[in-house]
């Protein structure tokens, strides 16, 4: 199996006026959209809190445990990586940089997304909707199929699981696209359904329930 660094659209490709959404933001929306709201309209950033700080906390020991992990690629028939590709997607109007492309056997590509999380029995609707925005990304940018997309679980035991694309799935993020977009315009929206978020929310004084 090859490996190569690669960055194919660079992020001054795209025209700079228009806000291109990212994944990590996307992860934001879907926890609780008026974090967009505060963050994106008002200007208003939010404190480092612990959930964040496990989010972003991946060291370089972790990291190197797993690019150098090549017996899970070989359970998914891996002919070829490229590491950290920064790509854009003019169609959705979204930018990130993903851990991996993969190559498989089939000649179809993939994403390869790190998560410094336990598998807890489940995929999250975040984690789902980060791996099918780096799976349209990576379709437009290489012009090649993308199915699916693989999350690799890398607290305790390395866990990899498959994403499938499906057009029910890519419907539902152009709908979270578009509210996301229509935040940026002052569009107040409902805040989180689970209020035991709102403990610790940096936003909690001001935010207007």
């Amino acid at each position: 199996m090859k490996s190569s660094q690669n960055s194919f659209k660079s992020f001054d490709e795209f025209n700079e006026n228009e806000y291109y959404i990212t994944p990590s933001e996307m992860l934001e929306f879907l926890y609780c959209k008026r974090f967009i709201y505060f963050m994106k309209y008002l200007g208003i950033e939010q404190h480092e809190e612990k959930r964040y700080k496990v989010l972003k906390g991946r060291t370089i020991h972790e990291k190197k445990e797993i690019e150098n992990a090549n017996y899970l690629r070989k359970k998914i028939n891996v002919t070829d990586k490229k590491i950290n590709v920064s790509m854009v997607s003019k169609v959705y109007g979204i930018k990130g940089i993903v851990d991996e492309v993969l190559t498989l056997s089939d000649g179809t590509l993939a994403p390869l997304d790190y998560k410094f999380a336990e598998y807890k029995g489940k995929i999250y609707e975040t984690y789902k909707m980060q791996t099918i925005m780096y799976s349209l990304m990576i379709s437009e940018t290489f012009e090649k199929e993308v199915k699916r997309g693989f999350i690799l679980y890398c607290r305790g035991k390395n866990v990899l699981k498959e994403i499938n694309m499906t057009e029910k799935d890519v419907n539902k993020l152009s709908e979270y696209l578009e509210e996301f977009r229509k935040i940026l315009t002052g569009y107040y929206p409902k805040p989180t359904s689970y209020k035991q978020r709102c403990i610790d929310c940096c936003y909690r004084n001001i935010c207007i329930k």
